[in-house]
């Protein structure tokens, strides 16, 4: 069978690696510890925290037809918050999520869903691919300390475009315009309380202020603990202090969390911070996946469409396609 190499084990490439794995020998190589991607989950005993994507929606029968067997099975509820909008620390808006299309969320975590979309697939963690490179009619992956992985027929990249473009033989292409496409970087901040705080949201769309997001993690539906909160920096903060101290960064934006919800969440039980390098990027053109068949090389991921969760699937759905047409 064909061999197949997909380098990243989150939405795009778990969903590119489903599609294919009946046709060819798919292998998905992922440096995390965990698969999901930004679908992540970070655990602090006895709090949880869905520290990347917080829900998503589907509006494609694509995306509709992929989610349901999830949705059967209780891995994916609609979470139906009580959502408001802050300006100036006012809240201008609110609308209960029950009263409009399913906001889904992973049950009990937000990384259940890259743990049931990995089933039965061959998946390597802990492994960074420094390079690849051709030998003969074939691809060879290559670690950090240039050992071989093996070879492939085709390698499908499904990570942010800079890292797709550092791994990538300048030979290729299509590996300027992937360097083209930027993604912005995102703070998670995330807080545990051994009481709860007397807030009357469960998510918040923030502006005005460099906290863009703050949700009430442990509101979904299926958390088990206690109170917990998680909290967005805005993409331009994030970038212009991309270099910033960790504790630095959690001391400033505790005090914005703080300010915007009239609460002072320094007291906090537990405190943590994450920095998302690659989070989330503007919506692009018709564009959902780069592929050159002459190579047999293709990359996906939500940043090729626009930063969302169904993006993610429409991308390695889309790339898997093409490959497909190519047997």
């Amino acid at each position: 069978m064909t061999k197949i190499a997909i380098i990243g084990a989150g939405m795009a490439g778990l969903t590119a690696a489903r599609f294919l794995k009946d046709y060819a020998e798919v292998t998905i190589f992922e440096k995390s510890g965990s698969v999901s991607g930004r679908m992540a989950t970070r655990r602090s005993d006895p709090y949880s925290f869905d520290h990347g994507t917080q829900f998503f929606g589907a509006k494609t029968n694509e995306f509709k037809t992929f989610i349901a067997p999830m949705i059967k099975s209780g891995i994916l509820k609609p979470w139906d918050a009580r959502f408001v909008e802050i300006e100036n620390t006012n809240i201008v808006q609110s609308r209960n999520w029950a009263d409009s299309y399913p906001h889904y969320v992973g049950e009990p975590t937000m990384n259940t869903v890259g743990k049931f979309l990995s089933k039965n697939l061959k998946v390597n963690l802990k492994i960074r691919i420094q390079s690849i490179k051709k030998v003969g009619e074939q691809w060879c992956l290559l670690t950090e300390n240039s050992e071989s992985l093996g070879f492939f027929d085709w390698v499908l990249l499904a990570i942010p475009g800079a890292q797709a473009a550092d791994i990538l033989p300048s030979s290729i292409p299509l590996r300027e315009n992937i360097s083209k496409i930027k993604m912005d970087g995102c703070f998670s901040v995330m807080l545990g309380f051994l009481e709860p705080l007397p807030i009357e949201f469960d998510a918040a769309l923030v502006r005005s202020s460099d906290i863009s997001w703050i949700s009430i993690n442990s509101s979904k539906p299926g958390r088990e603990g206690p109170f917990s909160m998680l909290a967005h920096s805005t993409n331009n903060w994030a970038v212009a202090n991309s270099n910033i101290e960790r504790g630095e960064a959690l001391n400033y934006l505790c005090s914005q969390i703080s300010q915007t919800i009239g609460h002072d969440v320094t007291k906090a039980d537990h405190k943590g911070i994450h920095q998302w390098m690659y989070a989330n990027t503007k919506k692009h053109g018709d564009l959902t996946h780069f592929i050159d068949q002459s190579k047999c090389i293709g990359v996906c991921g939500d940043w090729v469409i626009q930063g969302r969760v169904e993006s993610a699937f429409t991308s390695g759905f889309k790339l898997a396609q093409d490959v497909l047409g190519t047997f």
